[in-house]
């Protein structure tokens, strides 16, 4: 079982930016992938960004594309989301996930953290 623990939410303006950040308790590559996904009130889950922890293969919504960077540091087992250029409709709760090797297996999920992003 893997934790992970989400940080760096809150309130931002409009064209303003966040860094999130994801802690697992082991290393990294006990998962193949971690991302995140996010959820506004009353829409459904979206998946936002996702990297490999072996090759870093990065994923991207194409709402989010050339604005958000999701990167690793494989010694600290962190996954990062860089959001640049922040618009109202990123405002949503981000939760960051861990997809186990074995399909069989259920993902790690992290609390969750709130991105607001109002004037």
């Amino acid at each position: 079982q893997v934790q992970l623990v989400e940080s760096g939410g809150g309130l931002v303006q409009p064209g303003g930016s966040l860094r999130l950040s994801c802690a697992a308790s082991a290393s990294i590559f006990t998962v193949y992938a971690m991302g995140w996904y996010r959820q506004a009130p009353g829409k459904q889950r979206e998946l936002v960004a996702t990297i490999t922890t072996t090759s870093g293969t990065t994923n991207y919504a194409d709402s989010v594309k050339g604005r958000f960077t999701i990167s690793r540091d494989n010694a600290k087992n962190t996954v990062y989301l860089q959001m640049n250029n922040l618009k109202p409709e990123d405002t949503a709760v981000y939760s960051c996930y861990g997809r186990p090797w074995a399909a069989t297996t259920d993902p790690y999920w992290g609390q969750g953290t709130q991105v607001t992003v109002s004037s």
